[in-house]
């Protein structure tokens, strides 16, 4: 590996344009091909074998009209005045009729008020029931009506008892996965026109939230310090300049290449974030140890910079592509959980891994070739030669003595820390958060006020209720209807039940239910496990088969599925990456070491996402201000990203560890040796990587902004309390023993020479051949 490596980065340092030609021309065609394609990206998640997809996959296929995205729009005026003066209906009426003239619009709750009105142009009519639901008892005054403008009801549209919210909704006849940007879009803006001199306010649910590309001020400045730990680093801004470069160049053909594929593959808006966030840390992390490996071989060894690139892209090169490899398969074994949105978000980041590793080692010699003996001035020449000749008193040459000498301690602190911040990650709670858990300020946490103060929390997370005969009929027949109607409306946990309609068979019954509690109460749970446990006194009763669907129920379903997942998930990169680790290695211990502190790392950076997201701690450091769930999707994505990268971390670290062996070193010497050799660039990496990960935080997006904290966090704690404090101390305990391997196993594994002594044997040889031709010649 390392010979082959050397040779390639020989060559790209000696013919760079034609490698630098050779991405360019690939980004080149990935633009072309997202200006041609356009983006289709959504906020719509679908998670394959739940209840809920099922539900909703059988009623899209009978029912199309009822199984599109929900949306919801709120109408409010200042308090103490009402919304149903005759100026403010009628500007409410013309704007219900706007939203239902544009296409792909439909209304649901036409059926529960009667009026049968048709959406826009070419979409189906929802069926009218006889006889409109009621929400009370009967003589009970409801806490709220139809919204009425010349004697007649606005489709869709209800108003509260005291007047002052009106909830306006709608469902989209086609999946929320299969809404572009525009069609929200518009109907944002048909609603908006109402605020025109009228003192309404128009309130957006949070699933009528544009989408948006939740990248901004905080990565820039994350970038900015990433160039500035680079320069701090490298001492010098034109080798500072090449991570970037290099890193940028992968992300622009990574991500880009995923929006070029969101019209032919379902993409959720967070999977090209994803990317981007994964890819720009690992392109500028592989970048740095390449380019720093080629510094330090010329200023110690004093080699040409063309000599000291080939030697750094086979060894430094030969370690980032086992990092590179742990990562990718971390990433792609999310495909084995069956879950597409998931696989798609893996295999995108998988991809920008990918990237990043083969643009180090091409891209990256070629541009250090376009630099030549430029890396390195006079100056640090001169600095780097007096520093070889000096005895090290660094920094980190006394943290790794010292963490050797107290090992014990060291090895017990680090568990109590790690292990107290592991403790809120008991209490974690997962889900998909909703306009309850927005910032105060947004319009989706006051729909989402306006609507429960108004009407009930239930009326922020209704529920698709289907049912199918199951007894000696095979017909949903008035009769049945109406019964099923009056007992779910006589359910404590049901506010309003709705007919929605009946497919073309006749053998499928589709209601709208409004619980009592919200979409992410614990009884609103209880409600749909209720409904859907088959001997429910109401399927029992009416010999009928229910399914549950509709977002809340997605979400619940989501974050069931992913939870029983997790352990398997674990199982699988555990043992694919102990695997990799023992052939890097050639070591029993290092690889199981290096999981067990990944598996601190992993509850520890849990913890402290539970602490700050769900109970609310430093959350307005953070940029928000409610607690709320976890996302369903953030624990298993960042175990396996921050899985791979704490493997980097232990293949940059302990490689230089294993290196220093291989040469002759005692253990406890290698282990020092190798420490300061590795620590400043791992400290340097970690630090850009925590970076460019901080400033996801401050993304609008819940799902990013969890993910780039987790990651950060865990990165933070991995590095510097894992890698670089409690491997030395048990390297140091193991002594020996850490690079133990029975000889049956080592005459089976493969010897990959990520050290580079292979490498270092034939130059050696070379030069011995060049010495005695040189003899020869002079004789």
């Amino acid at each position: 590996m390392s010979t082959f490596l050397y040779r390639l980065g020989r060559t790209a340092f000696g013919r760079p344009w034609l490698f630098i030609a050779g991405w360019l021309a690939v980004l080149a065609a990935v633009v072309g091909a997202v200006v041609i394609n356009g983006v289709n990206v959504s906020s719509e998640m679908k998670i394959e074998g739940t209840e809920a997809q099922t539900v909703l996959d059988r009623v899209a296929e009978e029912l199309p009209a009822a199984s599109g995205g929900q949306a919801s729009v709120v109408f409010t005026v200042p308090g103490g005045e009402r919304l149903d003066t005759p100026e403010r209906l009628a500007v409410i009426s013309d704007t219900v009729n706007d939203v239902y003239d544009l296409e792909k619009v439909v209304n649901p709750l036409d059926a529960a008020l009667g009026t049968g009105k048709q959406g826009g142009s070419g979409t189906p009519q929802v069926d009218a029931p006889a006889d409109p639901p009621a929400g009370t008892d009967p003589g009970q005054a409801p806490p709220y009506q139809p919204l009425m403008v010349d004697g007649a009801p606005v489709p869709g549209v209800l108003v509260s008892s005291n007047g002052q919210v009106a909830l306006f909704q709608f469902q989209f006849t086609v999946a929320s996965t299969s809404l572009t940007d525009d069609d929200v879009t518009s109907v944002i803006k048909a609603a908006e026109r109402a605020e025109q001199g009228t003192e309404i306010t128009v309130l957006p649910s949070d699933s009528l939230k544009a989408i948006e590309i939740p990248v901004g001020i905080g990565e820039v400045i994350g970038l900015a310090v990433a160039a500035l730990v680079l320069a701090l680093t490298l001492g010098s801004l034109i080798a500072a300049g090449l991570p970037l470069v290099t890193a940028l160049v992968g992300v622009g053909i990574g991500v880009g290449g995923a929006y070029a594929l969101s019209t032919v593959v379902e993409m959720n808006s967070a999977t090209p974030v994803l990317g981007l966030m994964v890819g720009l840390a690992v392109g500028i992390d592989y970048a740095l140890f390449v380019v720093n490996r080629q510094r330090r071989l010329i200023l110690d060894q004093g080699l040409s910079a063309r000599e000291a690139a080939g030697r750094a892209v086979g060894t430094a090169g030969s370690a980032v592509f086992f990092a590179g490899l742990t990562v990718i398969i971390a990433l792609t074994a999310l495909t084995v959980i069956g879950i597409a949105m998931l696989s798609t978000m893996a295999l995108v980041a998988a991809s920008t891994v990918a990237l990043a590793v083969l643009i180090a080692l091409t891209l990256l010699p070629a541009l250090l070739g376009l630099v030549g003996e430029r890396i390195c001035s006079g100056k640090a020449r001169a600095r780097g030669h007096a520093r070889v000749q000096a005895k090290s008193h660094s920094v980190a040459n006394h943290w790794v003595r010292g963490a050797i000498r107290f090992r014990w301690p060291v090895i017990a602190g680090v568990i109590a820390i790690l292990g107290v911040m592991a403790i809120p990650a008991a209490s974690m709670n997962l889900g998909i958060p909703t306009g309850e858990s927005a910032n105060q300020d947004t319009a989706a946490r006051q729909s989402y006020e306006a609507v429960s103060q108004g009407f009930g929390e239930g009326f922020n997370g209704p529920l698709l209720v289907t049912a199918e005969p199951s007894g000696s009929t095979d017909r949903v027949t008035p009769e049945l209807t109406a019964k099923l109607l009056a007992e779910f409306q006589g359910r404590d946990d049901i506010v309003l039940a709705a007919p929605v309609g009946v497919n073309e068979a006749g053998d499928l019954a589709v209601f709208s239910i409004i619980p009592t509690s919200g979409p992410g109460d614990e009884a609103t749970s209880d409600l749909v496990t209720s409904l859907r446990e088959p001997d429910n006194d109401i399927a029992q009763a009416n010999q009928v088969q229910l399914g549950v669907t509709g977002f809340t129920a997605v979400g619940i379903d989501t974050s069931d599925k992913l939870a029983d997942v997790l352990p398997l998930y674990l199982g699988i990169i555990i043992v694919l990456s102990i695997l990799i680790l023992m052939l890097v290695f050639r070591s029993i211990v290092v690889p199981l070491k290096a999981t067990a502190g990944f598996l601190l790392s992993i509850l520890a950076t849990f913890g402290a996402t539970t602490a700050v997201f769900q109970w609310g701690w430093l959350s307005s450091l953070f940029g928000f201000d409610t607690g709320g769930p976890l996302m369903s999707f953030m624990p298993i994505i960042v175990t396996g990203i921050l899985y791979g990268l704490a493997m980097d971390y232990e293949v940059f670290l302990v490689s230089s560890m294993r290196e220093a062996h291989i040469h002759g070193q005692r253990a406890r010497q290698s282990t020092v040796h190798g420490f300061d050799q590795a620590s400043r660039v791992v400290v340097a990496a970690a630090i850009i990587m925590v970076a460019v990960f901080s400033g996801f935080i401050f993304s609008h997006d819940i799902m990013i902004k969890q993910i780039g904290f987790a990651l950060a966090a865990g990165i933070l704690i991995d590095a510097f309390i894992v890698r670089l404090t409690l491997v030395p101390a048990l390297m140091a305990v193991f002594d020996e023993r850490a690079w133990w391997l029975p000889r049956w196993l080592d005459r089976l594994l493969p010897d990959l020479d990520i050290e580079g002594d292979k490498l270092l044997t034939m130059l050696n040889q070379q030069a011995e051949v060049t010495d005695q031709q040189s003899i020869e010649v002079r004789n």
